[in-house]
């Protein structure tokens, strides 16, 4: 059961989104059951490290309707949950806008703390990305860790990542995400080097020195500095195996989508890629590629991303960018999506907000509607009409994975030089080339050679050039 706060400002009630409350409704108080976190502090900091126990949840509802309020904070509850927590309670505050000292206004977070201290919660988290100001004074009113959506978000992709590129990438985006808001704990980190500190120097030799929040923050642009020279090696490498695809003219296809829409269930299906699949939010992090045929022949590749989110922190577009841009550069993107989710619609503006983000808009898309044997029949008749040409298929029953073959084929860059050919029986190189990289209409061996009708690209047509074939 979900708690509401209130400020007492006038909203239109349609739909549960807006409306003039009474006293009583405005000073109601539902509940959601838990979660926790517990930050844990590191004196010489290289960012900070969240263990997540037992929480609290927090959210601000300043526009839509009462059940996208509740689903971004149901939608934050299972984020809390994957990351290892029990979440306690779900509060939701009516009002026009976030606090700008609090978040939630210096009464309710009052209010937060009774309730804090009632079910024993270590740790706070809200629903949204605060100023560096906004918890600090938070935390000095609840007298427990708070925790935003986004330190939540990077705390998850941290325990994730497996590979030295995605390590390196999270690791900047949490180093990112920690400058900003360094400040002291205690008295440790306004400490200034002098006196005997100072090598000794003594009278005369001590100067203001280095607080510690400077050399914090030195180490850590320092650090940041290493890690934005790894990835870009690491994009060298990846840049080199997408040019050789390119140089080759194998098309790409992407599936991109919401986290834990079925991506990587649907690369299995698709090309028995043996990928793990985990029901679980932001399992994939890194990348996978595999190399599959289309029922005529023709061979693409498919790859695997890193699932969107709603509100996905800027830090983490920003260290993923260079994994991102297999969308950018694809020649089709599948945008998955679930369609058993409660608010579907979400997801997909979500994604598009990301694609928007990484420059990916250009690229022919197509919606998959995922997990159709879990949806609700209505939901599934809505998004019909959304997108009439989307293409409903289930990862786990196999339910429309031909039709979507089909798409895919229908969907792929096709060569564009018709040409008719007939190729002698010593170049059968040029016959193989043909049948790999082009679409090949029509074969028929006569005595003086191989004759070929087929779409190729301009490249393998200077090739053929010499071999039109006559009558």
């Amino acid at each position: 059961m979900t708690e509401y706060f209130d400020d007492g400002a006038d909203y239109d009630d349609s739909d549960h989104g807006t409306g003039d409350y009474e006293l009583s409704e405005r000073q109601a108080l539902r509940r959601v059951a838990g979660l926790s976190t517990e930050l844990q502090d590191i004196t010489e900091v290289e960012y900070r490290q969240l263990r997540l126990e037992r929480v609290v949840l927090v959210g601000v509802w300043t526009s839509g309707t009462q059940r996208e309020a509740e689903n971004s904070l149901a939608e934050l509850a299972r984020l809390a949950e994957t990351a290892g927590s029990q979440v306690l309670e779900g509060l939701i505050q009516r009002r026009s806008k976030p606090d700008p000292a609090t978040y939630i206004g210096s009464g309710k977070a009052k209010d937060l703390r009774d309730i804090v201290l009632a079910s024993g919660a270590d740790t706070v988290i809200c629903d949204g990305e605060l100023a560096p100001g906004q918890l600090r004074q938070l935390e000095q009113v609840v007298k427990v860790k708070v925790v935003d959506r986004t330190a939540l978000i990077l705390d998850i992709f941290a325990q994730h990542a497996s590979s030295k590129e995605g390590k390196a990438q999270v690791e900047l985006a949490q180093l990112q995400y920690l400058m900003p808001r360094l400040r002291g704990w205690g008295e440790s980190l306004s400490r200034q080097v002098g006196g005997r500190a100072a090598n000794g120097v003594g009278i005369g030799g001590r100067g203001p020195g280095e607080t510690k929040i400077e050399i914090d923050r030195r180490r850590i642009n320092s650090r940041m500095a290493k890690l934005r020279r790894e990835i870009a090696g690491m994009k060298t490498a990846r840049d080199v195996k997408r040019s050789r695809r390119v140089s080759g003219h194998v098309p790409s296809v992407v599936l991109a989508g919401y986290t834990n829409a079925g991506k990587s269930s649907l690369l299995n299906r698709l090309t028995d890629a043996g990928v793990l699949v985990e029901n679980a939010l932001f399992a994939t992090l890194d990348p996978t590629v595999r190399r599959t045929h289309t029922a005529d022949g023709r061979e693409y590749t498919l790859a695997d991303t890193v699932g969107f989110v709603r509100h996905l922190p800027t830090q983490l577009v920003e260290a993923f960018r260079s994994t991102l841009e297999e969308v950018a550069e694809a020649d089709l993107i599948l945008h998955v999506v679930d369609a058993s989710d409660a608010d579907p619609e979400a997801q997909i503006s979500a994604v598009r907000a990301v694609l928007i983000d990484i420059e990916a808009t250009h690229v022919p898309e197509r919606l998959v509607f995922n997990k159709v044997d879990a949806a609700d029949p209505e939901t599934l008749t809505r998004l019909r009409s959304l997108a009439p040409d989307a293409v409903l298929v289930s990862a786990a029953t196999g339910e429309g994975i031909e039709a979507l073959r089909v798409t895919i084929e229908q969907m792929l860059p096709r060569p564009q030089v018709e040409v008719d050919v007939l190729v002698p029986y010593d170049r059968g190189d040029l016959v193989a080339r043909m049948h790999t990289d082009a679409e090949v209409i029509s074969t028929e061996h006569t005595p003086d050679g191989t004759r070929l009708k087929a779409r190729v690209r301009p490249g393998l047509a200077a090739a053929l050039a010499g071999y039109a074939a006559s009558g």
